[in-house]
């Protein structure tokens, strides 16, 4: 939490992130936009697929825009205003018990992948070990209010999808935990330059409000997941309106390829935990509860956004190992779905 503000405070709001707030913005707005002229263009109009493709896209966009602002809002309550000394405290002695509890930190700092990447440095900071920080990188994008009233309005409270993502979530991050808990030297798993940043001293402690931080907080969080939410909104129309039915009911209708093809789609698009369920709910209907699951658990935890930003403060040697084993859970926890859903 103190190295993200941090950053905040060193860097400011740099270009890119306004770029990527401008793109995701003017391209929701344009998506709206161009869909409610369509009927106004008569013989002009756009072809059927172009029109299903944004009416898809929009569909996404509404569902899952109000969570992703309560996201960003909430994230910067918990980064700028609320004081975190309290965590240590409620911590048990004990390592696995310290692992549990720290799975369920996210009920407290309700904020998606995106910010707990900063929030899990800044944990490192405050004394906790390298595989403590794991834990609750790894549970905590699926482990917080959002991501559960979100997967239980998406599928129901009572599904094998609900109870899939939010157990196979805990089990995943504390076997994670406890895998990395034996490394003789923790601190080899984590990037030379990240150890120098954490120890730089911020020099405009005093001269920044909290207002002013929580504003450039948010426009930082908003130039991450505006693009993101824009691209996957697009991508998750494209997939249903471009490939066949035919197609993706014999995919998803196999316990196995279902898994693989919604592992790929996961690692590549998957929005923000926050939202993703509303996001994948349009294939639910022609992919296997399993593949559902898998892309719930593996997305928000392995995927080319999270995997960059994990980089900044792990070595690629530990994101491999990372992938891999959080790849065979994740399939594991998918085919048992399938098999008693």
């Amino acid at each position: 939490m103190g190295i993200r503000v941090a950053e905040s405070r060193r860097s400011g709001i740099r270009t890119p992130t306004v770029v990527g707030l401008a793109v995701g913005v003017v391209g929701i707005f344009a998506v709206f936009a161009v869909r409610a002229l369509t009927p106004a263009l008569g013989k002009w109009s756009l072809p059927n697929q172009l029109q299903d493709l944004l009416t898809l896209s929009i569909s996404v966009i509404v569902e899952s825009l109000p969570f992703v602002i309560l996201g960003i809002l909430l994230s910067i309550i918990v980064q700028v205003w609320i004081p975190d000394r309290w965590i240590m405290r409620i911590l048990p002695a004990n390592p696995i018990l310290r692992r549990g509890v720290i799975s369920f930190l996210g009920i407290f700092l309700p904020v998606c992948e995106c910010g707990n990447v900063p929030l899990a440095r800044g944990l490192i900071v405050k004394g906790f070990t390298v595989s403590e920080s794991m834990t609750f990188l790894l549970a905590a994008p699926i482990l917080n209010p959002i991501t559960i009233i979100t997967t239980g309005q998406a599928f129901g409270f009572d599904s094998w999808v609900f109870v899939a993502r939010l157990v196979g979530g805990f089990v995943i991050a504390n076997v994670i935990g406890w895998l990395f808990s034996k490394h003789p030297d923790q601190d080899s798993l984590l990037t030379d330059r990240f150890a120098a940043e954490c120890r730089m001293p911020d020099p405009h402690e005093h001269g920044e409000t909290r207002w002013k931080k929580s504003i450039e907080l948010f426009t930082r969080e908003s130039g991450v997941i505006m693009p993101a939410l824009f691209i996957g909104s697009l991508v998750a129309g494209l997939v249903q309106v471009a490939v066949p039915r035919a197609v993706l009911l014999n995919l998803g209708s196999n316990p196995v390829w279902s898994i693989l093809a919604m592992m790929v789609l996961a690692f590549v698009i998957s929005v923000c935990s926050n939202v993703d369920s509303f996001f994948i709910l349009p294939f639910a209907s022609t992919f296997m509860p399993g593949s559902i699951s898998v892309f719930l658990v593996f997305g928000p935890i392995i995927d080319i956004k999270m995997l960059t930003l994990m980089r900044t403060t792990f070595t690629a040697k530990v994101l491999v190992q990372l992938t891999v084993v959080v790849a065979l859970l994740s399939a594991l926890i998918g085919l048992v779905v399938n098999y008693v859903a």
